[in-house]
C-alpha cells in the first residue's frame, strides 16, 4: 500500500465559501476508484476552491486522477472493505473530517455505505444501497408497489429444481444477487439442467426468476427531488446474457413517441417504488409481446459500455460527473432546461473478446468511413492479449453511431456487426495484461 499527498489550492468558486476561506477547511470528499479512464478524473467534477479529494485507488486507476491537487492518494491491492477502512480512517484522522464518500462503480456501492457507516458520515446507507444491488430486494420493493416484475425465488441450501419448475417453469434464468454485466447468468431450459447447475452454485447467494420473452430496453437519467432531472430510453441490440456468450451487444435511442414515453413513466414508478429520489440509475425492462413492461433491474450509477460516451456526445451530459455529485446531494452540472430541448438519434455497439482465451491480437479493421454512421471507436492494439476478463471496457473493439433516425441507428449497428473482423492467435503461455 502506498500513499501520496498534495495541498489543495485556495477557495475560489464554492458558492458557500469566501475567498478567505482556508484550503483545510473546505469539505473533504473520499472516492473509492477503479477507473482507467476519464470517468476517474474526478477534478472535473468539483470547481476548484468548492471541496477537498482524496482518493482509494488501485494501482490501475492512478491514470486519471489528479493527484497533485489532492490531499491523499492512496494506492490499495483490491477495493475490499477491509482493505480500504484503515486508509480511510486515516486520512480522516489527518485532513478530515470527511464531508462524502463516494464509490461510482456498481462494485463499489455497497463499500462506500459501509465506509460511511464507520465514520460516521453522511449518505445513503447499507440498507437504502443493498435496495439496488440485491435483486431479490430490489424486485420485492417494485412488486410492492404494484409494478410488474417476474416471478422470483431466492436460491437457498435447500431449494431443488422441482421446487424451482413447479413455481417459476421452464425456462428459467439464474442470476448472482449481487451480479452485473450478466456475470455467472444462466438460462436454463430443461430440469436435468437446472439440476446440475443448483449443484454448482452451493454457497452462491443467487436467485431464480421466470423466462420473461420480449424486448430488452435499457433507461438511464439522472433524479433529483423525485423527478426526471435527464431521461433516455433505449432498445438492447443482442442482450447482455448474449454478450457473456460471445455476441456483440449494443442499443438503439428511442425515437420520441408513445413508446419511449410510455416507458419513461413505467421507469419513473420503479424508482419511486425504490425511493430512488435523487441519483444516477441504469434501469432495464422487457416489453413483451403483448406490449407490457415488466421490470428486470435497476443500478444506482451510470450505464456502461457506451452509455456514458454517447450520452456526453449527443447530449452534453457527463452522466458520470452528475453520478458523482447527487451522490453527495450537490447541485447538477447540467442544465434541466437545456437537456430538455435536445433531440438525437444514436446508438453504441461493444465486440465481446474472441475467444478462446488467452489470445493475442494480430489485427482489426476500422469501420471508420465504412459505416457512415460510426462517429467514433474505440480499437484494441495489435498485440494486445484477450484473457476474458475485459468486460465492455477491454473489450473486442467499441463503436458509437449517430443517425437521422432509430431505423438508421439499427440498420448501421447490424451493417457494422456484419463487417468487422478480429484476427487473433493463440497464446501458449500465461501474459499478464
Amino acid at each position: 500500500m502506498t500513499s501520496t499527498a498534495a495541498a489543495t489550492d485556495s477557495a475560489e468558486t464554492d458558492p458557500a465559501a469566501t475567498d478567505s476561506t482556508p484550503a483545510d477547511s473546505l469539505p473533504l470528499i473520499l472516492v473509492i476508484n477503479r477507473f482507467d479512464d476519464e470517468f476517474g478524473e474526478y477534478h472535473r467534477f468539483v470547481p476548484d476552491g468548492t471541496h477537498r479529494l482524496a482518493h482509494l485507488t488501485t494501482e490501475d486507476g492512478l491514470a486519471p486522477l489528479a493527484q497533485d491537487s489532492a490531499v491523499a492518494t492512496v494506492v490499495v491491492p483490491d477495493l475490499d472493505y477491509d482493505t480500504l477502512l484503515g486508509p480511510a480512517r486515516r486520512i480522516a484522522e489527518e485532513h478530515g473530517p470527511v464531508a462524502g464518500i463516494v464509490g461510482v462503480s456498481e462494485f463499489d456501492l455497497l463499500t462506500a455505505a459501509r465506509l460511511r457507516a464507520a465514520l460516521d458520515v453522511p449518505g445513503w446507507n447499507t440498507d437504502y444501497v443493498r435496495r439496488f444491488r440485491d435483486k431479490t430486494v430490489m424486485k420485492k420493493w417494485v412488486d410492492l408497489a404494484g409494478v410488474r416484475v417476474p416471478r422470483h425465488l431466492e436460491v437457498g441450501a435447500d431449494t431443488t429444481a422441482p421446487q424451482l419448475v413447479a413455481q417459476l417453469g421452464l425456462p428459467l434464468v439464474l442470476k448472482p444477487r449481487d451480479g452485473a454485466a450478466s456475470r455467472g447468468v444462466r438460462l436454463i431450459r430443461t430440469e436435468s439442467e437446472l439440476t446440475g447447475a443448483l449443484t454448482e452454485l452451493v454457497g452462491e447467494e443467487y436467485e431464480a426468476e421466470e423466462y420473461v420473452e420480449g424486448r430488452i430496453h435499457h433507461v438511464d437519467g439522472i433524479r433529483l427531488g423525485g423527478r426526471y432531472h435527464f431521461v433516455t430510453v433505449s432498445e438492447y441490440v443482442n442482450t447482455c446474457l448474449d454478450f457473456a456468450r460471445g455476441t456483440p451487444l449494443g442499443s438503439v435511442l428511442l425515437d420520441p413517441g408513445p413508446l419511449r414515453t410510455e416507458l419513461a413513466g413505467f421507469a419513473h414508478d420503479c424508482l419511486d417504488a425504490l425511493e430512488l429520489w435523487d441519483g444516477p440509475f441504469h434501469l432495464e425492462l422487457i416489453v413483451t409481446p403483448a406490449g407490457e413492461p415488466v421490470f428486470l433491474e435497476v443500478g444506482l450509477r451510470p450505464g456502461g459500455a457506451g452509455v456514458p460516451f454517447l450520452h456526453r456526445d449527443l447530449y452534453g451530459i457527463d452522466l458520470f460527473g452528475e453520478a458523482f455529485r447527487t451522490t453527495l446531494g450537490l447541485e447538477p452540472l447540467s442544465d434541466e432546461g437545456e437537456l430538455e430541448g435536445v433531440e438525437a438519434s444514436g446508438g453504441w455497439l461493444v465486440f465481446p473478446e474472441p475467444r478462446p482465451w488467452p489470445a493475442r491480437l494480430v489485427d482489426r479493421v476500422s469501420l471508420s468511413g465504412v459505416v457512415p454512421e460510426v462517429y467514433a471507436e474505440a480499437l484494441p492494439a495489435p498485440g494486445h492479449v484477450f484473457d476474458g476478463e475485459g468486460g465492455y471496457d477491454h473489450a473486442g473493439g467499441r463503436f458509437l453511431f449517430r443517425g437521422g433516425s432509430q431505423a438508421a441507428v439499427h440498420r448501421a449497428i447490424r451493417e457494422a456487426i456484419a463487417r468487422y473482423r478480429l484476427e487473433v492467435e493463440p497464446v501458449t503461455a500465461t501474459v499478464e495484461r
